[in-house]
């Protein structure tokens, strides 16, 4: 307790140079907390947007099916059973079937990927009920991404080409129905979606789909002929990148800090430089070696206890108000961004980061505090007495 009150009353005593060190620590806390609480809501976000515009809770695949090699498209459909059309009618399953085409605007020539997805769909935020009935024409709906490159309009019309389950070659015009906006690029960029029975029949795939979307109410069970992937599989490109992000800014975060805590051992190395008569009385006076190291130690460590506070005290206003207003960061189509990012991100602060972060400002600081308190233990009392250092 001696030491506790000694080491407080000398770091107080010290005035500015006392509250620079915890100033610059307390900006270094707040930016950690502040930069992780940005990526995790921004994980988040990402996270909920993808499952709401693309995964659903979940997919059931063709069992030739990758979405990265477009040389399996081809071969990856197959018929719907009744059991799985009975989900479908109770819209705990959305049908999707997948095909390559060549679209041509304005007479350009484009690579796009064609989705046939029930227009009835409830299970995905994409706005298939935007999709007229056929009456003798063809429509579609596109996102703003899709739109933008190839100067596409609602009411255009859109000259595409496919090749059909037998391989041969047909083409035909559709109408853009509907634009839409979306956080998610690899919904938007080069896709186009017209209503599944419209696909099947131009492929001649009649009631065939390559991908089943699970909704709230499918009652997970095995589906004969189809393999299921869920969210975590779905999810894992996307959760690898941030986590990336998350790494490469923590850097930042790191060399922060060391300006930080070397202002601080600084501050240590001189004070125990010009205190040598302070420490040779204490140590005259009965205190052991350990406990006047101790006191030089809690004085470097009080300076995170402080930096905590102080970065508390603007700190979380700060995050409360961002919470509330969340991050202006533009929207993802125009930053040419190929991860799901919303226009605005909200922040989020889990107890646990901030109980991490605050355990590490501590513990760094005490660490870096005690390293020049230990030439303390090496000092004879009586030439410390003198202001000789040995």
């Amino acid at each position: 307790m001696l030491s506790l009150k000694l080491a407080i009353k000398n770091l107080l005593g010290a005035g500015l140079r006392t509250w620079l060190n915890v100033i610059a620590l307390s900006f270094a806390f707040v930016l950690i907390i502040f930069y992780n609480g940005m990526i995790d809501g921004w994980n988040r976000q990402s996270k909920r947007d993808t499952i709401d515009w693309e995964s659903g809770k979940g997919q059931f695949w063709h069992p030739e099916y990758d979405r990265y090699d477009p040389y399996t498209i081809e071969d990856s459909h197959a018929p719907l059973s009744r059991e799985i059309l009975e989900e479908i009618e109770k819209k705990n399953l959305a049908p999707v079937l997948v095909s390559q085409a060549t679209a041509y605007p304005q007479g350009r020539s484009i690579g796009v990927t064609i989705f046939g997805i029930d227009p009835k769909q409830t299970i995905l935020k994409l706005p298939t009920a935007t999709l007229p009935a056929s009456n003798g024409t063809d429509y579609a709906i596109i996102g703003k991404s899709m739109a933008e490159s190839a100067n596409l309009s609602v009411g255009d019309n859109l000259l595409i080409r496919w090749r059909d389950k037998n391989g041969t070659f047909d083409a035909r015009e559709i109408q853009i129905a509907s634009i839409f906006k979306c956080d998610v690029p690899i919904v938007d960029k080069g896709k186009i979606y017209i209503a599944i029975e419209t696909l099947q029949e131009m492929l001649g795939m009649e009631n065939e789909a390559t991908l089943l979307v699970t909704g709230e109410g499918f009652e997970f069970r095995e589906l004969n002929g189809w393999v299921f992937k869920d969210n975590d599989f779905l999810l894992a490109d996307m959760e690898k990148i941030i986590q990336s992000k998350k790494v490469s800014g923590s850097i930042l975060q790191a060399l922060l800090l060391i300006i930080a805590l070397i202002a601080i051992f600084d501050t240590q190395v001189l004070s125990i430089f010009r205190r040598q008569k302070e420490i040779g009385t204490y140590i005259a006076l009965g205190l052991t070696r350990a406990q006047v190291v101790g006191i030089f130690t809690v004085e470097g460590a009080a300076h995170s206890l402080l930096a905590i506070l102080l970065g508390s005290a603007y700190g979380i206003p700060l995050f409360l108000w961002l919470n509330r207003t969340g991050i202006a960061m533009g929207y993802a189509e125009d930053m040419e961004f190929d991860l799901p990012l919303a226009e605005v991100i909200y922040p989020y602060y889990s107890i646990r980061l901030i109980i991490i972060t605050v355990i590490i400002v501590i513990i760094t600081a005490t660490i870096v505090s005690y390293m020049p308190a230990r030439k303390i233990s090496k000092m004879k009392p009586t030439e410390a007495l003198k202001g000789k250092l040995q």
